[in-house]
């Protein structure tokens, strides 16, 4: 019958008068359409021509050479190719003319050929002459919209030539060649049309860096809407509306990565609309929050805020998402009409309209889809920026009872991961009300089909839906509990790296690793949990459609609604669409969860206290006589304590006084500065206070940053006035022999200085400042006598002479200078006045001067001569120039002569970036570590399985139904729903083996990570944690750690799975028309080609997120800890633009990798729809018959999901690659250079090792790093056990480098260290440091209870803490808190004074007891009185020790049995006190001269003079 009826009805449609189907008005209108353009070439190079004549001299520099436009010699080449193909085609018309004689129809071909030919000449010669003259990146616009006008002709001549010439006579081979020629060429010229410029060439602005290479310099608010200084804005502030859609603006950032690996430098900035400069005041003016009282700030409110700040942008996302949909259901309801019009063609007119209606609703769905995502992440970047911000404003204003409820490690987290969440929830946040439209048009869908049954499958869905309520709650209480114990992991993590030196030195690192790892455990034991549940909701909700489907098919059974192929197909498409939100609901419902946990979080900590901003009386410079006055002043740190923290303030500072403050250790003399600053909550009273203030704490806060930069902290360089501070602070002979000087960069808290470098820098940096009140926490205390001296003489009487100062000091011989001194004693002020005035006045006062005269009565009871003030002054200059070349930074970063400066680095490096592809290493390493990847093959195998079932469901409800009512059933309606329901069952069930056992590799593997990371981390050398800011390894620890937990497993089986269910696309699509690997071949291999076209921008750009998220991080814990000087200059506005500029910075390169993905994913859309449509242009056109139409439909089914799977996989494998990331970064803190063994077997010392202490030190050469020169050069000496040692030397001689060395934080370079005969080389860094005890310069305390602190492994009962408390003068203080020794103490102690921290130090030594004691400047946070305390204590119960003690007070080391003295990494002295002060030529004899000076000496006289 048919191929006859075939041929005379498709006769007949060409015979119709419609000439769109006629080759005569093809070949026409393409002849007409070339001559148009020609004509527009032409009229372009007239125009072009006057225009250069008439700027002839004015752009020469925008020339370019023929390389600037993307692939221009491959389009001229094309061009080219064209032309000759077109005259080869004139030529044959003409010899076909001559010998077969003419027709209308060939004189039409021969006019469109001509014209082709003489078109594309003329493109030819315009892109050989005119392009290389256009300054613009892109092609010129009449070329692009003429390429892609010709691929679509040439689209359309393929189909019409085939369907005619096929019809009347065999298609002639040169129609084919041509017509497939200008198909391909069209379709890459199209790319080139929309691709970007690549190659820079010597004119082209692009030659200039894309960003100014100090960023942080920018000036705050500066906008930078164009190019300046070769800084950039995102082309996608200024696309056109075409590049807008198909995502051309990021190509040539693409195009820039594939030639070389991305820098942040080649990453444009942001659109102002996207900058945190922008959406942050959006934000905070919807939310109505201007700090102080946040109380009534709840999440709802926060909701509304985030959606009124961005709510043009949600709506569009809204809007488009609904395109999205309705496009993709048009598929499911055309298939029914066309299997019915493959079963009974009647016209292939209704046929290409079928098609067209299928290609175009695919297009749309495809676009809509790309901006929709696109638009989310843009929002979502966007939002989360401004909470990030707001987040930080926050934190820099919260008050001390706030700051000690959340550590910074809880607000990190919330910062981090919560605000993370945010964004995450912008993919979700139209989910549901998209669901609700999804089943209607679904049900719209189905009742058309089914009918009635229709109801059946709404109640199915419905009850499912229900089922996620009791699943929802589950996974909400579990996410909750996941964030509380990830926050106390992290606030862990957090102190401990801060304070991991003191860890090493006690050998207590790995009791604190165990730590937390019972921390991970429990945090463990919720994630176990919660993925778990996420795996049963995958099982349920993967088997919902097929669920559906069967009630659906039963109840049509049980109704009699006939079922046909075409009715089941197009149910069975609606099903699959129905899968996205149903497999989705289960992940929306749990984001859901997670963003309203996150968002509860967030405005619970906007909602803590403030410090009041009008607790201060402030008046401005000279309009007042006082410059500081409290009256009846009341103050606590804990406002619900019924003892307050300062009691009964009074007193009264005029403008130019000088006024200390003293008392002993804890009486509340920090406190005093902290309420003059406003920070200490005040109860009653008034504080008033006229001018500027800066202030100096006396635990050093130094930035991250150069020294220069810790010393302007925000002001204009002003070089006279620095020079002068630089003097005035001894800073200059450090800066001389450093190759790098001011610009050397400070390690995170100061990690690379000296404790006195460190109170210098702060110094400077508040003499800089040139504020009116000077405000001193004892910051003397840190430097040796003679810098202290200095300091206080340049400084106070002289730079700050005419200042208001008011200074903390526990140096008695400072007092005498003060115009007035207050007494301080449990928190009141006992005794105020001058000195001669008070000394007789009270017992506080004689009881600190009385412990002074008896530290100088050790001098005075020595037999030796007096050594004259005079001698003393004339040997400053010489003590000067002597402390200029010993004088270094730290040991961690000392710096080597001029010889060696081309070997100089940096102590803190950029952070390691791996470049290039993430190799497959990592992927391996990752999928074998749990299990050594025995359940892969499982899981892949539950895949394939599945999708073989569901393909097999499929086959067999399109095979066994009729297409039509008129065609006999193959097989029972039981048996149809029977098999289909084993079918089922069998699915249901691999997709439960998966989901559990995908849960159990990914939550293994994420506890191996973590505890290889940790394990890793905790035994690197101490040089890493100088090097290494903390929040890059808090950013691996808490980021990447949740990437590894939840998100890295599903990405994994994403793209596994979809890489599977494409072959199975592409296996039922093969199996109805194999012909289609004719079109999906080359388009697989353009993918391929795109894939890794963009895969290196992409990679790169994740990296960068990855790198500049601890920037962000780091900065945000440093501001947290120096919050109180931030404040105290003034300085909260610069330091919340610096976060500003640092979010942006994380933004950059953030924003800009959702736009490759877009560009990657927009192509494969648009090339899987050409295969779809190939596939549908070759169902309608074979002839009936040839094809089951049941079968067909199934393959038009499957052919529906192509584009989402085809491109799912190629964004799958790269998104895959962007979280591998996660892996590697993971992988790199896991291959650290570890630290010598913790324990060495077969060289453990005795258990009383040692015996007697004695120390015997070899021709000990230490250096810090290869590169850097020796520190200490050759030192040989003994300790003898049971001895007192005192060493000396000025900073930089090597005393600490020394110390660090018998403890092995640094290994030496040559030369050993004996102890008790045993080399301490040879045994496990446990064994030494636990027999060894110090007690640091730093005092330091953790978060727990005041029990844990002194004995945080436990080993010691509670009468033996408690002695040690009595015995440093801790017992009363520890007896009067509430909890005894289960009181608590906050992060790094701050609830205790750093006084009282250092006698917890003390107290610890005391329990070990070992038989060598090393006291590391142990004394300078404390008064004499409690000096000599300590002293008196250590004597009594060190008596058999060897005690070796590092001081800058003298009377600390008098009385030691030996005093070593070094200069610079020398021996230069090593006796008895007593033999080396009689000999007056001594450098000790000196030192001591000097202190004794400087303590018996008025800097009152000094003063007044």
């Amino acid at each position: 019958m048919n191929k006859g009826m075939l041929i005379n009805h498709l006769f007949s449609l060409f015979d119709d008068d419609d000439p769109l189907l006629k080759p005569f008005f093809l070949h026409g209108f393409s002849g007409l359409l070339h001559l148009v353009f020609l004509f527009l070439v032409l009229l372009s190079w007239v125009c072009n021509k006057f225009r250069r004549d008439s700027d002839h001299g004015k752009k020469q520099g925008f020339v370019r050479n023929i390389a600037s436009l993307p692939y221009h010699k491959h389009a001229l080449f094309c061009s080219l190719v064209l032309v000759l193909v077109n005259f080869v085609t004139c030529i044959s018309i003409k010899f076909y003319w001559y010998t077969n004689g003419w027709s209308e129809l060939i004189i039409i071909v021969l006019f469109d050929s001509v014209s082709k030919a003489l078109s594309w000449l003329a493109i030819s010669v315009y892109l050989y002459t005119q392009v290389q003259e256009l300054s613009d990146v892109k092609c010129p616009l009449v070329l692009r919209v003429w390429w892609c006008v010709f691929f679509s002709v040439s689209c359309y001549c393929l189909v019409i030539d085939y369907v005619y010439y096929n019809i009347s006579q065999p298609l002639p081979l040169q129609y084919v060649i041509s017509d497939v020629l200008n198909i391909v060429i069209g379709l890459f010229l199209c790319f080139v049309g929309f691709s970007r410029y690549i190659e820079p060439t010597e004119n082209d602005i692009f030659q200039e860096p894309l960003l100014s290479a100090d960023i942080s310099r920018v000036p705050d608010g500066e906008e930078c809407e164009k190019s300046r200084m070769g800084e950039t804005v995102t082309p996608y502030a200024s696309a056109n509306i075409f590049s807008i859609l198909t995502f051309s603006w990021i190509g040539s950032l693409v195009a820039l990565g594939y030639k070389k690996p991305l820098d942040i430098e080649d990453v444009p900035q942001l659109a102002p609309i996207d900058r945190v400069k922008v959406a942050f005041p959006l934000l905070r003016d919807e939310l109505g929050y201007q700090g102080g009282d946040n109380s009534s700030l709840t999440t709802l409110k926060l909701v509304k805020a985030l959606f009124y700040s961005m709510w043009r942008d949600i709506l569009l996302t809204a809007f488009l998402a609904m395109i999205n949909t309705v496009a993709s259901y048009v598929g499911p309801y055309l298939i029914d009409s066309f299997v019915q019009y493959l079963n009974g063609r009647q016209n292939l007119k209704e046929g290409y309209v079928l098609v067209s209606a299928f290609v175009i609703s695919k297009i749309i769905e495809c676009l809509s889809r790309r901006h929709w995502f696109f638009k989310v992440e843009q929002i979502a970047n966007r939002g989360k920026a401004a909470l990030v911000a707001l987040i930080y404003h926050k934190g820099l204003t919260l008050s001390c009872q706030s700051k000690q409820d959340h550590t910074s490690g809880e607000i990190i987290n919330i910062m981090t991961v919560d605000a993370e969440r945010i964004g995450v929830f912008g993919w979700y946040m139209h989910d549901l009300w998209l669901a609700i439209l999804q089943v209607g048009l679904a049900l719209m869908i189905l009742y058309k089909n089914l009918g009635q049954a229709s109801i059946a499958s709404l109640v199915t869905i419905i009850i499912v839906m229900l089922l996620n309520l009791p699943l929802g709650r589950l996974q909400e209480n579990y996410q909750t509990k996941l964030m509380e114990s990830k926050d106390y992991r992290m606030k862990a993590t957090s102190e401990i790296l801060k304070n991991m030196r003191i860890l090493k030195l006690q050998g207590w690192e790995m009791r604190f690793l165990s730590k937390i790892l019972d921390l991970r455990n429990i945090e463990a034991g919720w994630l176990k949990k919660f993925v778990y549940t996420n795996a049963v909701v995958t099982f349920v909700f993967w088997g919902t459609p097929t669920f559906v489907a069967v009630v659906t098919f039963s109840t049509c059974m049980l109704l009699g609604i006939p079922l046909e192929s075409g009715k089941v197909l197009s149910a069975l498409a609606t099903f699959r669409i129905l899968q996205e939100p149903i497999y989705n609901l289960p992940d929306t419902i749990s984001v859901m969860i997670q963003t309203k946990v996150s968002l509860d979080r967030i405005a619970s900590f906007l909602c803590l206290e403030d410090l009041l901003t009008d607790v201060i009386k402030m008046f401005e410079r000279g309009s007042s006589d006082i410059a500081v006055e409290i009256v009846n002043g009341n103050f606590s740190w804990d406002v619900c304590s019924l003892n307050p923290t300062l009691k009964d303030i009074n007193f009264r500072v005029s403008p130019g006084m000088r006024v200390a403050v003293c008392g002993m250790v804890g009486s509340g003399k920090s406190s005093l500065l902290s309420c003059i600053l406003g920070e200490v909550p005040k109860i009653s009273g008034v504080i008033k206070m006229s001018g500027t203030k800066a202030y100096v704490a006396q635990t050093p806060w130094i930035q991250s940053g150069t020294i220069m930069e810790n010393i302007l902290f925000g002001k204009e360089m002003d070089r006279v006035w620095y020079e002068k501070v630089l003097e005035a602070c001894c800073l200059k002979p450090d800066l001389e022999i450093l190759s790098f000087g001011d610009q050397t960069v400070i390690g995170e808290r100061g990690i690379n200085l000296s404790g006195g470098q460190k109170q210098r820098i702060q110094i400077a940096r508040a003499l800089y400042r040139d504020a009116d009140i000077y405000l001193f926490d004892d910051p003397f205390s840190a430097v040796d006598a003679h810098t202290g001296s200095k300091l206080f003489k340049e400084c106070l009487l002289g730079i700050l002479g005419s200042k208001t100062v008011i200074y903390v000091t526990h140096q008695v011989e400072f007092l005498p200078a003060a115009d007035l001194i207050l007494v301080m004693k449990d928190g009141r002020i006992t005794q105020s006045g001058k000195y001669d005035d008070i000394l007789d006045l009270g017992s506080d006062f004689i009881e600190l001067v009385g412990a002074h005269k008896t530290a100088l009565a050790t001098l005075d009871s020595l037999d030796t001569e007096p050594v004259s003030k005079s001698s003393i002054l004339a040997e400053n200059s010489s003590i000067g120039s002597l402390q200029a070349s010993e004088q270094t930074l730290d040991v961690q970063s000392g710096e080597p002569p001029d010889e060696i400066v081309a070997s100089v680095r940096q102590l803190v490096k950029e952070e390691e970036r791996e470049k290039g592809r993430v190799g497959f290493l990592v992927y391996w390493k990752y999928i074998t570590t749990a299990y050594g990847g025995a359940l892969i093959p499982v899981i892949l195998l539950s895949q394939v399985f599945f999708q073989g079932l569901q393909i097999g469901s499929n086959y067999w409800m399109a095979w066994a139904t009729p297409v039509s009512r008129t065609v006999a059933d193959p097989v029972e309606v039981s048996t149809l729903i029977m098999v289909y329901v084993e079918l089922a069952i069998g699915s249901a069930f691999c997709i439960l083996g998966r989901s559990l056992s995908l849960a159990t590799a990914g939550f293994k593997t994420a506890t191996l990570l973590f505890y290889n990371m940790h394990a890793c981390i905790f035994r690197a050398p101490m040089s890493f944690f100088d090097s290494t800011p903390s929040g890059r390894i808090l950013n691996r620890a808490s980021t990447d750690q949740s990437t590894v937990d939840l998100d890295l497993p599903n990405q994994v089986g994403t793209f596994a799975f979809s890489v599977i269910q494409l072959l199975g696309i592409i296996a039922v699509m093969s199996q109805v028309a194999w012909q289609v690997f004719l079109i999906f071949v080359p388009v697989i291999a353009i993918c391929i080609w795109l894939q890794q076209y963009y895969l290196p921008s992409a990679r790169e750009l994740a990296r960068l997120v990855g790198v500049h998220q601890a920037p962000v991080i780091q900065h945000f814990a440093e501001t947290i800890s120096g919050s109180t000087t931030i404040r105290s200059f003034d300085q909260v506005y610069r330091f919340r633009e610096t976060n500003m500029m640092l979010i942006d910075e994380r933004s950059r390169p953030k924003f800009h990798s959702f736009g490759v993905k877009e560009w990657l994913t927009v192509r494969l859309d648009f090339l899987s729809s050409l295969t779809f449509a190939f596939l549908l242009v070759f169902l309608i056109s074979v002839p009936n018959g040839t094809i089951d139409p049941s079968i067909a439909g199934l393959a038009v089914t499957y052919g529906l999901n192509l584009n989402q799977i085809q491109a799912w996989v190629i964004w799958s494998l790269c998104n895959l690659e962007n979280k591998i990331i996660s892996v590697e970064r993971m992988f790199q803190y896991t291959s650290i250079a570890s630290e010598p063994p913790l324990v060495l077997e077969s060289n453990r010392p005795p258990h009383n090792w040692p015996l007697c202490g004695e120390v015997d030190i070899c021709n000990l050469q230490v250096r810090y790093a290869p590169h850097m020169p020796l520190v200490l050069r050759g030192l040989t000496c003994t300790f003898e056990g049971g001895k007192k040692t005192g060493l000396v030397g000025r900073t930089g001689s090597g005393k600490s480098t020394l110390i660090q060395t018998i403890f092995r934080i640094v290994e030496p370079a040559a030369g050993k260290i004996l102890i008790d005969g045993i080399d301490i080389s040879w045994l496990g860094l446990h064994d030494l440091r636990s027999r060894l005890s110090i007690i640091p310069q730093d005092p330091t305390m953790f978060e727990g209870t005041l029990r844990s602190n002194l004995d945080p492994l436990g080993d010691h009962t509670d009468e033996q803490i408690w002695e040690v408390l009595n015995k440093c003068q801790l017992g009363d203080e520890a007896s009067k808190k509430e909890g005894k020794l289960d009181s608590l103490v906050s992060e790094n102690g701050e609830n205790w004074s750093v006084g009282q921290r250092q006698l917890v130090c003390l107290g610890r030594v005391l329990l070990k007891k070992n038989k060598v004691l090393v006291l590391d400047e142990a004394t300078a946070s404390v008064d004499t009185a409690t000096d000599n305390m300590i002293q008196q204590t250590l004597r009594e119960h060190f008596t058999d020790s060897t005690v070796l003690t590092i001081a800058h007070r003298i009377t600390s080391v008098l009385d030691s049995d030996m005093v070593l003295l070094l200069n610079n990494g020398l021996l230069e002295e090593y006796d008895p006190p007593t033999k080396l002060l009689m000999n007056k030529t001594s450098a000790f004899a000196k030192l001591v001269a000097e202190y004794s000076v400087r303590s018996s000496s008025s800097f009152g006289v000094a003063s007044g003079s």
